[in-house]
């Protein structure tokens, strides 16, 4: 029987490799603890790593996840915006269009 793979998420990733470089314990008592395969954090804080030593200001994956959720967030607000300015036009014109006819 096939093993479902776990996912995890990038803010996870990111507090898992925390708790090893702040506290200073190896890698294996930290996976121990958190139920995870000693490899998988193992490539979590190598990754962290190389990416802190080479100076790369690349985003982490809790950032890229805020990233794409704050770019759906704005797509989101400017289809509101959107709607708001259209349905703004369509009131001012149908007031206009009765205050017009009133004066007749």
């Amino acid at each position: 029987m096939a093993r479902s793979r776990r996912e995890f998420t990038p803010e996870y990733k990111d507090e898992a490799v925390k708790l090893v470089l702040t506290t200073g314990r190896a890698v294996a008592t930290v996976a121990r603890e958190l139920g995870i395969n000693e490899a998988t954090l193992g490539r979590w804080v190598s990754a962290f790593r190389v990416r802190n030593e080479t100076g790369q200001t690349e985003v982490t994956e809790s950032e890229r996840a805020e990233l794409l959720r704050l770019r759906k967030e704005v797509a989101d607000l400017k289809l509101d915006r959107a709607f708001l300015k259209k349905a703004s036009i369509f009131f001012a014109q149908e007031a206009s269009d009765t205050n017009g006819k009133r004066s007749n």
